[in-house]
């Protein structure tokens, strides 16, 4: 869809910093201007302006643009802020930003649903393109809004969404748009992979790994969305939607966490040559489309074994290009920001060119293929009494629900053990079925973890 360039040259004065433009910007002096405004001044809306501001000559020079920041809307405007931006500039009414004729193009950083959503469409209806590192709303509406996207003619660009600053959504839209891609494997959350390397590295213990993360900033004060697995399925569902075309709802990946975790699984996972990920899984299979976030025992000589601490990373496989991995830091508000500013320049350019710069993105219908029909390979902690019998009935419950067991061995504990045991893949469903009676069991005190695991599984070897 053509549309006329709305475009201005660059004034003597900028008005998103309130600086006078130098000798030294005469080279770009006929760059195209631009005005943006931003939804949010968190972290990473100040790492933006940040760059909008400290960067701005590299920026025009190397883009042509003149991004001026024209609005931003915030929750207390008399709050002192690390960027100094020019009278009038920031403002408490997000509906200001979107409404405001010098917007052409809006910036929704500020998180959550509401009233982000609405705020994205009503842009998009006005024609205004507009660029999100919201997961949680792109994973809730993201069909929705890139449909009012596509009929107003603008893109909604959302590279910031996943994984920070690692470029994943566009190879996975544009670059490989017409390749099969058959599996999507991603650590896409920092924090829970900072926890899980402090304790497969150092041996701490879940709580102390995680207060630590919190202490550097890699986790919130309220760590929830993190370590249940919500924000990494928010993730998986973008992930799984772009790279199958067929739409993901938030509600259709199946989601665990990591809080059940701990030292022993760790210990038991490095003696088999295994680290434990939290994986977001999406698989395409002939049976249909299924995603999914949970721990998981990653062999040690899998790509995703080796990304450490706070790093994200997605691997990718297909039948034409085999095996991909994008890595790189994920979280923050530097590379968020850098993502951000990323989409903001694509944006510019395909407002100021008056017609589409990249193929929109569409969805098919497609099936979605129910988690508990998927073969999954099981790790199981119990904690059980230390009498005869003990294992026969264990397995019996197994073999009563054609699951078979590839491995099991045990560890004593005072009057009690502990039984560790490895399935051969069968159907989730019958491994739940499973599960579902172990506990009923008088002689199992505790289901202490339950993690899938990666490959054909280990076997002992203690």
């Amino acid at each position: 869809m053509y549309r006329k360039a709305p475009f201005s040259y660059v004034p003597t004065l900028c008005i998103c910093t309130g600086f006078r433009i130098g000798a030294a910007a005469e080279a770009y002096h006929r760059a195209m201007r631009v005005g943006i405004g931003i939804l949010g001044f968190g972290t990473v809306g100040g790492a933006l302006l940040t760059k909008l501001i400290n960067e701005h000559a590299s920026i025009s020079t190397k883009t042509g643009l003149e991004i001026a920041v024209v609005k931003v809307a915030v929750r207390d405007t008399a709050k002192a802020r690390s960027v100094s931006l020019s009278p009038g500039v920031l403002t408490n009414d997000p509906w200001e930003v979107v409404n405001d004729p010098g917007v052409q193009l809006v910036v929704e950083i500020m998180g959550g649903e509401d009233p982000a959503g609405d705020l994205v469409a009503e842009a998009l209806r006005l024609g205004k393109p507009v660029v999100t590192a919201n997961k949680a709303l792109i994973a809730a509406r993201g069909k929705e809004l890139i449909a009012i996207a596509e009929e107003s003619g603008v893109p909604l660009l959302f590279e910031a969404a996943v994984a920070g600053g690692i470029p994943i959504i566009r190879p996975l839209s544009e670059t490989l748009a017409g390749e099969q891609i058959d599996r999507v494997l991603g650590i896409v959350n920092g924090t829970t992979n900072y926890i899980l390397t402090q304790m497969t590295e150092n041996g701490a213990e879940y709580k102390a790994a995680l207060a630590e993360a919190q202490e550097l900033g890699y986790a919130e004060a309220d760590p929830t969305a993190d370590v249940s697995g919500a924000d990494a399925a928010a993730k998986a569902a973008i992930l799984a939607s772009l790279a199958f075309g067929t739409w993901v709802g938030f509600e259709r990946v199946y989601t665990e966490g990591i809080d059940g975790i701990d030292a022993t699984d760790v210990r038991i996972a490095a003696e088999l040559g295994y680290v434990i990920k939290l994986l977001a899984v999406a698989e395409n299979t002939a049976e249909g489309i299924s995603v999914r976030v949970h721990p998981t025992f990653v062999p040690g000589d899998h790509p995703l074994a080796v990304i450490r601490g706070a790093t994200n990373a997605v691997f990718v496989e297909g039948p034409s290009f085999g095996e991909l991995l994008f890595a790189g830091p994920g979280a923050g508000g530097a590379p968020t920001g850098t993502a951000v500013l990323g989409d903001v320049v694509d944006a510019a350019r395909e407002l100021l060119a008056g017609a589409e710069v990249a193929p929109p993105i569409r969805f098919q219908p497609g099936r979605l293929f129910d988690f508990t029909s998927v073969k999954t390979t099981w790790y199981l902690r119990l904690e059980v009494a230390d009498r005869p019998g003990v294992l026969a009935q264990v397995a019996g419950v197994f073999g009563d629900n054609d699951v078979s067991i590839k491995s099991v061995w045990q560890e004593g504990e005072d009057d009690g053990a502990t039984l560790l045991l490895v399935t051969h893949a069968h159907e989730e469903g019958r491994h739940r079925a499973s599960l579902d009676e172990l506990r009923a069991l008088d002689v199992v005190r505790n289901v202490g973890a339950v993690i899938r695991v990666e490959g054909t599984g280990p076997t002992p070897n203690l």
